[in-house]
């Protein structure tokens, strides 16, 4: 491996060979313009599309909703100044603010407060109508339409008031509200676009479409008649623009980066962890003065998973199980394969940073009693070479192969199936792998969502329990949660749930994923959340 001095050269090098640089009219506003680059490009900024990270983040900035949340997965008023929920929990009526406006189009007419070349109008209770009966609409295929499955029905009951019935009480319904797919949206921009409405957004948000070349620039301007205001009264946002860029690879958006072309770049890539990062997860010093690394829970479990419709004894599966979970070092995984970056799981499927996690629930590191889990395996089988394949993707074969080490140890011998991703996704989903790596990233920021794997209705390829793991107890505590509003007593539900499952081991947790972010010194403002969520509305740079 090179020094990482002589790698930061040969980076330098090849930047300024392939990047020039910013004109000086452009460089003396860089203070009001934040940039980063999005290496998977943006496919759509309807927010009804908003699926893919990608596209999550740019709609972020473009659309709002009822309410979102906050840093601390708290959700908090937006459109709605505030709400009730009634009717034992299957009622929920919101309030909206009279000072929410669309961005200006031309469509809008004339008859408005404001006055400019292009028009606008306030939101209203029939918008979030419009909007959510066109995500429910097959004709669009939105991939957001299962957001409202619980939902019976819904409806503008004046202006200002707008109405949600449920089917049945769901606790965590005003985080699925906080999602992109229930964003407002204008009906008289979106009919006249129609399909095209994906690259002429009109939103509420605080910046709004500046220019869309595909796949090689997306500028936002801010929007001047944003409705939200910092703590000390201040209007928001700070920024007056943001640029992405779409350099297709992480190690070509780490060089922009290191150069200051760009201000921010998320996550880790193999390209760029070492020159960046010490073994140990920390900033290393040629990057000190320039960079501020930022780190936190993300609502990610990376974990393998056994399918539980077996021949083997269920007492001799559990034991294999059991000693797999017991057989390896998670924390020696992290430091070696990801510098650190994420939490060994020694917890329940339930990730760090969501109440119901429980890190006692778990597996730590005990050779010896897997050894003797081992050992007990074959004199009950009378298997005396036992071995399992595991399957996964070329991504995670670097951990797959650090375990299939490890095991190997305590007399298990693993075998490592690499296939791409797209038949390991069908081949779960179908009952057709004993042993598969996976990962669960929330849909919604609530412990249900990762408990729903467990369910027994919810069997694949049906549903998420890809398992298949069924316990009449679990579903019983499972269809009570949804029952009880009280959050603390929900939370203990969930961990009396995550133990329940881990007692059967038909998962190994690896780890929880955590989000980390570079940016450059002179940004203010630009927070981190479990979510990974892009906020650049309270940012600013020096």
């Amino acid at each position: 491996m090179q020094k990482p001095s002589k790698l930061l050269f040969k980076y330098l090098i090849i930047a300024l060979i392939i990047c020039s640089c910013r004109s000086k009219d452009d460089s003396s506003k860089d203070h009001l313009v934040f940039r980063y680059n999005e290496h998977k490009n943006i496919g759509s900024l309807d927010p009804a599309f908003s699926k893919d990270i990608a596209d999550i983040w740019a709609t972020h900035q473009l659309f709002n909703g009822l309410v979102q949340m906050d840093d601390q997965l708290n959700v908090k008023p937006c459109i709605a100044k505030h709400w009730t929920v009634t009717d034992s929990a299957t009622t929920y009526t919101f309030s909206l603010r009279n000072d929410v406006f669309f961005h200006k189009h031309h469509l809008f007419g004339t008859s408005t407060a404001l006055s400019n070349q292009d028009s606008t109008r306030t939101v209203n209770a029939s918008d979030f109508e419009y909007s959510f009966n066109r995500l429910k609409d097959k004709s669009i295929a939105s991939p957001g339409s299962w957001v409202l499955n619980k939902v019976e029905n819904f409806s503008a009951l004046n202006d200002s008031t707008f109405q949600i019935r449920l089917k049945q009480p769901f606790p965590a319904f005003l985080g699925l509200l906080t999602m992109k797919y229930c964003s407002v949206v204008p009906k008289e921009i979106v009919e006249h676009y129609g399909s095209d409405f994906r690259s002429n957004p009109i939103g509420t948000g605080p910046f709004k479409l500046k220019r869309w070349e595909e796949n090689i620039k997306l500028v936002f301007r801010r929007n001047n008649h944003y409705f939200e205001n910092d703590d000390k009264g201040q209007p928001l946002p700070y920024l007056e623009a943001i640029a992405i860029t779409f350099l297709p690879d992480k190690q070509s958006e780490f060089l922009q980066f290191a150069q200051g072309n760009i201000d921010f770049v998320s996550g880790l890539d193999a390209s760029y962890k070492d020159e960046i990062l010490t073994a140990d997860g920390t900033l290393r010093a040629l990057y000190a003065n320039e960079v501020n690394m930022i780190r936190g829970p993300y609502l990610n479990t990376e974990y393998l998973a056994f399918f539980m419709e077996t021949d083997v004894d269920a007492l001799q599966a559990l034991k294999l199980r059991t000693a797999i979970n017991y057989g390896f070092d998670r924390a020696t995984m992290m430091t070696y394969l990801r510098n650190g970056i994420g939490i060994p799981a020694h917890g329940g499927f339930i990730p760090k940073g969501l109440p119901g996690h429980d890190d006692a629930i778990g597996f730590t590191y005990q050779p010896e009693k897997a050894k003797r889990l081992i050992a007990a395996f074959k004199s009950e089988t009378g298997i005396q070479n036992p071995e399992v394949t595991l399957t996964t993707t070329s991504n995670y074969l670097s951990f797959c192969e650090f375990i299939q080490r490890e095991l190997q140890k305590i007399g298990l011998q693993v075998n490592v199936d690499v296939i791409p991703a797209s038949s390991l996704k069908d081949a779960k989903a179908n009952g057709q792998l004993d042993f598969f790596r996976a990962s669960w990233v929330a849909d919604y920021p609530d412990a249900e969502n990762y408990l729903s794997l467990y369910y027994s209705k919810n069997f694949a390829p049906n549903g998420p329990n890809y398992t298949h793991y069924t316990s009449d107890e679990f579903d019983q505590l499972y269809e009570a949660s949804y029952l009880e509003t009280d959050p603390n007593l929900r939370a203990v539900l969930y961990t009396k749930m995550d133990s329940l499952v881990m007692t059967s081991a038909p998962i190994v947790p690896l780890f929880y994923d955590e989000v980390v972010r570079f940016t450059r010194k002179e940004v203010n403002g630009l927070g981190i959340n479990a979510t990974n969520l892009l906020e650049l509305k309270a940012v600013s740079k020096q």
